[in-house]
């Protein structure tokens, strides 16, 4: 098996697939090591946020030999806001407890999930986070989830390169079973995270109008919550469109 390079995955791994998005990953050696794993399992959806030793990356290269199927195909972002812009769910992947109210998800339960979006027409990406630090709070109040993976609590920490393999044999696993759940969505589609972010400028806007946002040095907290009060909910492009209709009704000047 090490050592094999194949061009194409089974024909039977065809179809949707999640996005593995590795956020400021700080050495190329586990960038390439995340892109082996993914390739083992037929994943191909390799997206960078600010890798820290730039892009191309030598040592990524190296040691992704055998998944150039992977590697060639890399997109690379700025920032996580538009790593995610195109993405109808997000999950974010932590070894630690957070102070943000989100659902918290095992593997497992997180890949069913995900075949279950997909079945739905809904395209997912999952957030890893930096070697030393793991995601910041910023990020994970993208996310729609998180994935905890039930670690030795007196060593938590997890290669990058294992927990995108842990990832990936889990979705294989599981991605040709039945979905147990569909949306019957009724001529719309679910909202993308940029129109979910469009959304949340909208509020801001509304709300820094109407001096919500006091006293000013709680107001990035106070933003951050609203983000992340949006992210949880699984919001079409309808529901997005009536709370932005909602803004501007409750906002429009009327005559007395």
């Amino acid at each position: 098996m090490a050592g094999t390079d194949h061009s194409e995955a089974p024909k039977e791994w065809a179809g949707p697939q999640p996005s593995i998005i590795l956020v400021r990953p700080q050495m190329g050696e586990n960038i390439g090591a995340a892109a082996r794993a993914m390739w083992n399992f037929g994943l191909e959806r390799m997206r960078i946020v600010d890798p820290r030793d730039g892009w191309p990356n030598p040592k990524a290269t190296a040691m992704a030999s055998g998944a150039a199927q992977v590697m060639d195909n890399v997109s690379i972002y700025d920032d996580t806001r538009d790593a995610v812009a195109d993405c109808n769910y997000v999950f974010a992947t932590t070894a630690r407890g957070r102070d943000l109210t989100k659902p918290i998800m095992s593997p497992e339960a997180a890949m069913k999930h995900t075949r279950d979006l997909m079945a739905s027409g809904q395209k997912v990406g999952i957030l890893f986070g930096p070697e030393r630090a793991g995601l910041e709070n910023d990020d994970i109040s993208r996310a729609n989830a998180i994935i905890s993976v039930p670690v030795n609590p007196a060593f938590a920490s997890l290669n990058l390169g294992q927990c995108v393999l842990l990832l990936s044999y889990e979705y294989r696993r599981l991605a040709n079973q039945a979905p147990s759940e569909l949306f019957d969505l009724s001529k719309t589609r679910w909202a993308e995270a940029k129109e979910v972010e469009s959304l949340q400028d909208h509020f801001e806007e509304k709300l820094e109008e109407a001096h919500f946002f006091f006293p000013e040095h709680k107001a990035a907290h106070l933003k951050k919550n609203l983000r992340n009060m949006l992210s949880r909910l699984p919001l079409t492009i309808n529901d997005v469109g009536l709370f932005h209709g909602i803004l501007r009704a409750l906002t429009r000047p009327r005559d007395k």
